[in-house]
């Protein structure tokens, strides 16, 4: 396997990441003309995301505690 390969099932396998959030299947000739540079910032993008959003879900349940 390519490191590009490993890189585009690395996207998938993040896509499909998200609790209750319907399975992502990418065809890998989709990203397969993207160089190894882009297919990383897709990552360090989708990793950030994840991050926000885990960070978001952590401050409302911490505000709806404090309601209780």
């Amino acid at each position: 396997m390519t490191r590009k390969e490993q890189l585009i099932i690395d996207i998938q396998n993040l896509l499909n990441a998200y609790d209750n959030v319907k399975s992502t299947s990418i065809n890998p000739a989709l990203l397969a003309f993207m160089d190894e540079n882009t297919l990383v910032n897709i990552i360090d993008s989708l990793l950030t995301q994840k991050e926000e959003s885990h960070q978001s879900n952590v401050e409302w349940l911490s505000k709806f505690k404090s309601h209780e």
